[in-house]
């Protein structure tokens, strides 16, 4: 059928211009796919001297923001793919992801990766139903 196979892409206003040739959002075929999101303020604040906790709430705000602009949510997550620099902030982030998950138990992993871009400690992507 005739546009089944087109896209949107969306860069929500709550999240900080894209710093690269991407879009924050891309929404095709009845899914939501949420580029990694670093833990950067709508306003373009790199939280880079942050605690580790502060980071992952704001990483976690911004995947939020990024599937409400698409008309998803996090009920609505079936994969998520967790950046840490160091796995030692695995049970921190488990912990804070879990209380903003709530019910939402989509598929995920978590990769040790050493440093992420600007100094970061975490980043996070995500696949969603539209």
């Amino acid at each position: 059928m005739a546009g089944e196979n087109t896209a949107r892409f969306i860069s929500p206003q709550q999240l900080s211009a894209p710093g690269g040739h991407y879009s924050h959002v891309a929404v095709a075929n009845g899914f939501v796919f949420v580029s990694g999101q670093l833990p950067i303020t709508a306003e373009g604040v790199r939280l880079t001297d942050a605690p580790f906790e502060q980071q992952a709430l704001q990483v976690l705000a911004n995947i939020e923001a990024a599937l409400a602009a698409s008309g998803s949510g996090i009920d609505r997550l079936v994969q998520v793919r967790v950046y840490v620099v160091d796995i030692a902030h695995w049970p921190a982030f488990n912990a804070i992801y879990a209380a903003w998950a709530g019910d939402a138990r989509p598929a995920r992993a978590v990769v040790p990766t050493g440093p992420l871009h600007h100094g970061l400690l975490v980043e996070m992507e995500a696949v969603a139903l539209a």
